[in-house]
């Protein structure tokens, strides 16, 4: 089996030059807990191991990805001038050949382009980001009409498994009252959150509705996938996104 075949390639209408894809934690060279394809060099694996995870990569994208340090906010980079590692969430790219990258082991990742193949963005939403609006800066930073955007759902964790507090639930609610949808009752006075609906919203109130996606879990699917939540240490998965 290739080291593509254990990868996932995003199921969405995007047109010919926008290309991307998705890493599972299959298909790499770290060993446990961090096994196999870990591409965080932040997470307690050894260097040389995540190096090489990410070597991997190489002869399936243009150029080396902008790697960024992630810190669940809201600032976009412009991966067309990224220069040393960058301290933001989310980035922006229109120019061929600069790959858009985020990391996330439970945190929803989401993909953006636009219909005429002009612009691609990688956000990545854990409940942090889409709170404080790292899908509104990632959308504006995109400079294009919003229906004319498509975006598309990486694994992130599923609402059976993400319980949250009565803080989180109302942080998104004093946002938006339909944020009430998202939310379960669960046990213990928890709530268990859609992060994948808490996008959707987020992005259908800009006026993107194009929305593909959507349908793992990282939580229950220990084969495939890295869960932050499930294992504490553990690696992480990467998606990206680029013009060609």
């Amino acid at each position: 089996m290739s080291f593509l075949e254990h990868c996932i390639i995003p199921d969405w209408p995007t047109p010919k030059n926008v290309h991307s894809l998705q890493t599972t934690r299959v298909g790499g060279v770290s060993v446990a807990p961090y096994d196999s394809l870990n591409l965080g060099d932040h997470v307690g694996d050894a260097p040389l191991a995540v190096a090489r995870n990410r070597q991997l990569l190489a002869s399936l994208m243009p150029g080396e990805p902008v790697w960024l340090q992630q810190v669940h906010g809201m600032v976009v980079a412009d991966a067309d001038n990224a220069g040393c590692l960058i301290s933001a969430d989310a980035s922006v790219a229109h120019q061929r050949g600069s790959v858009c990258a985020v990391m996330t082991a439970d945190c929803l990742p989401m993909l953006l382009c636009d219909e005429a193949g002009t612009v691609v963005a990688a956000a990545h939403a854990g409940w942090k980001g889409l709170a404080a609006g790292v899908v509104e800066t990632t959308v504006q930073a995109m400079s294009v009409a919003p229906h004319k955007l498509m975006a598309w759902f990486g694994p992130a964790i599923s609402q059976r498994a993400f319980e949250v507090g009565d803080e989180v639930r109302a942080e998104f609610i004093a946002h938006h009252a339909q944020a009430a949808e998202a939310f379960l009752p669960g046990a213990r006075g928890k709530w268990l959150a859609d992060i994948y609906l808490l996008a959707r919203q987020r992005l259908h109130a800009l006026g993107v509705t194009r929305v593909y996606g959507g349908e793992h879990c990282t939580y229950s699917d220990p084969a495939r996938f890295f869960s932050y939540r499930r294992d504490g240490v553990t690696g992480r998965m990467g998606s990206f996104i680029w013009l060609e």
